[in-house]
């Protein structure tokens, strides 16, 4: 019993000090995403938008206001439900987190989530996915690699489009291409590879919808490939000159009678950092 009992406090001190170790990995990342914060950034001047699509410039004027500092990082707090299981048999959790979002520099997403008594906590960002349940059980870790980190930046990408506009605006790996009269696109080129955002737009620039064709293999072959991800923008607020969707409804496969939106988040509270700041 004593060698049980030595060998099971063991096991507990080994997780919990395994856990320590993701949380300083978590910080040292945020501070480096921190650090990429731009010293007095420009400002927003409408005729940077000469020449770019109808829609592109629609939207680009809707998101970022006249004068408004174009820094692409922020943080940003949220509240919602995190599903996990799919259409047939979800299981709905409570869910707040925090993030930082850095483009093309990275992301960190940091957050607990609970069902009555079960609790689950972690983060995901560009260089890992990982998640414990009650705080000492790892049930998920992803680390580096060619499809997560081609999936992860398709993820960086659409909210960059959406809650870091100034990082969408035109510029070495990022261009605006016609797609509709009432569609934007953007294609974002990172790592080789092109990540194709479609915005579907209001008469004012207001997006309802974004969809990318993210990597991906949440699919039932388990197929890594490009794959329809996104949703729909529900409600929007206005942050330092910035207009951005406050509440989301994603997941995968938007618009068709497989989609199954295991993320709605409402937005709390945004910062637009600058060098110091």
């Amino acid at each position: 019993m004593r060698i049980f009992i030595v060998t099971v406090l063991a096991l507990l001190v080994g997780l919990a000090l395994w856990r320590g170790v993701d949380r300083l990995a978590d910080r040292r990342e945020w501070a480096r995403l921190r650090a990429t914060a731009p010293v007095n950034p420009a400002r927003f001047d409408p005729a940077m938008l000469d020449g770019l699509p109808e829609p592109a410039r629609r939207y680009l004027s809707f998101a970022i206001a006249e004068g408004a500092p174009l820094t692409p990082v922020a943080e940003l707090r949220m509240t919602g439900t995190f599903r996990l299981g799919d259409a047939s048999q979800p299981r709905a959790m409570a869910m707040s987190a925090r993030q930082i979002l850095a483009p093309p520099h990275g992301f960190i997403w940091r957050m607990s989530a609970k069902d009555g008594v079960m609790r689950v906590g972690g983060s995901d960002s560009g260089a890992w996915t990982r998640f414990w349940l009650m705080g000492l059980i790892p049930v998920a870790r992803v680390g580096k690699g060619a499809d997560h980190d081609r999936s992860a930046l398709g993820r960086q990408v659409i909210e960059a489009v959406l809650w870091t506009p100034a990082a969408a605006l035109p510029g070495p790996g990022v261009r605006w291409e016609e797609a509709g009269p009432d569609t934007a696109r953007v294609v974002f080129t990172l790592d080789g590879h092109d990540h194709v955002v479609d915005l579907s737009l209001l008469p004012n620039g207001q997006p309802t919808r974004a969809v990318i064709a993210r990597w991906s293999d949440v699919n039932p072959d388990r197929m890594h490939r490009l794959q329809p991800f996104g949703g729909d923008l529900l409600a929007f607020g206005q942050f330092d000159g910035f207009t951005i969707p406050t509440r989301v409804r994603i997941g995968h496969f938007p618009g068709t009678d497989a989609f199954f939106p295991f993320f709605e988040a409402e937005i709390s509270e945004v910062r637009f950092l600058t060098s110091g700041h």
